[in-house]
């Protein structure tokens, strides 16, 4: 019935790829090269996306599946799934392979108030779908609308975190690469990032369908009555991606970046995902003007 989905599940198994394959020999000795505010924001951004991808790595499948009728749909979302289960193990292998003792970077992950912060943000909608969503499964108790309510915030707050939320972690990450420092952690990332741009996808088709349904009167409702919800998770999302940026730069900044630039960047991305499921853009940002075009050859 959708195509769209069978064609992006397709795309996403056509990029299949594994992190062993890119090789971190440089990227250790470039890390004792580092000066140690470059190791804070390295560092940091790892920690941060080692959790959000291990979260992603099941909650597509947890939060979504039991509700998932059309067979191109499942199909997509469980190679979704298991893509993300790829990224988290990616992470894994840059922490073996860079640091002495990797027990260092993941024993402050969850002790990070900065980390822990914008993830609360993320796991709370999964978890209030996937509570609800047993609930009226097993008990058959609720409202259907309430738990349309919650899928969709759920829906809109995955769409935030594969469109927005990743991108000033992965700015840094291509910076370094920039730089010709931790290449191959730049290289993994970059594989990564053309993974989530299809995740991306996934979910604004998923967004938009959900829009154009004429005959789900109750969603359409909902969607109504959640656009102010909707346009304030976007900017919570984007003030905690700023505070994210200068957490990174504390220390100091980077040739070619630093927090100022990063907090365009975010605005200019979260414009450019709001466009593309029909909501107006937030920030007074040029539409076709990237505040770090150096960027995009890593993205493309």
């Amino acid at each position: 019935k959708y195509p769209i989905f069978e064609k992006l599940n397709q795309q996403q198994l056509g990029f299949f790829w594994r992190p062993e394959e890119v090789s971190l020999q440089k990227d250790r000795n470039d890390w004792q090269e580092l000066r140690p505010e470059q190791k804070h924001i390295f560092t940091s951004n790892l920690r941060y996306q080692t959790l959000l991808d291990s979260v992603q790595g099941r909650g597509p499948c947890l939060a979504f599946l039991p509700f998932c009728s059309l067979p191109e749909l499942e199909g997509c979302i469980l190679t979704w799934d298991f893509m993300e289960s790829i990224h988290s193990r990616s992470y894994t292998y840059i922490i073996k392979n860079v640091y002495s003792n990797p027990a260092d970077v993941f024993d402050k992950i969850l002790t990070d108030k900065y980390i822990t912060e914008r993830a609360e943000a993320v796991t709370k909608t999964y978890d209030d779908l996937i509570n609800s969503g047993q609930e009226w499964l097993l008990n058959n108790k609720g409202s259907t609308k309430e738990l349309k309510r919650k899928l969709w915030r759920a829906l809109v707050n995955v769409n935030i975190l594969e469109g927005v939320r990743f991108y000033v972690s992965f700015a840094c990450s291509f910076a370094f690469g920039e730089l010709k420092l931790m290449e191959g952690s730049a290289k993994i990332i970059s594989l990564i990032a053309r993974d989530e741009s299809q995740h991306l996808a996934v979910s604004q088709h998923i967004i938009k369908n959900y829009k154009n349904k004429e005959n789900d009167k109750e969603m359409l409702e909902v969607i109504k009555e959640e656009e102010g919800n909707v346009i304030q998770m976007y900017k919570d999302a984007v003030e905690q991606e700023k505070r994210w940026a200068e957490y990174l730069f504390k220390d100091g900044s980077m040739i070619g970046l630093n927090d100022k630039l990063l907090h365009n960047y975010v605005e200019f991305i979260a414009n450019k995902r709001m466009k593309a499921i029909g909501l107006e853009p937030l920030y007074d940002q040029p539409a076709n003007q990237n505040p770090l075009p150096w960027t995009e050859h890593w993205l493309n």
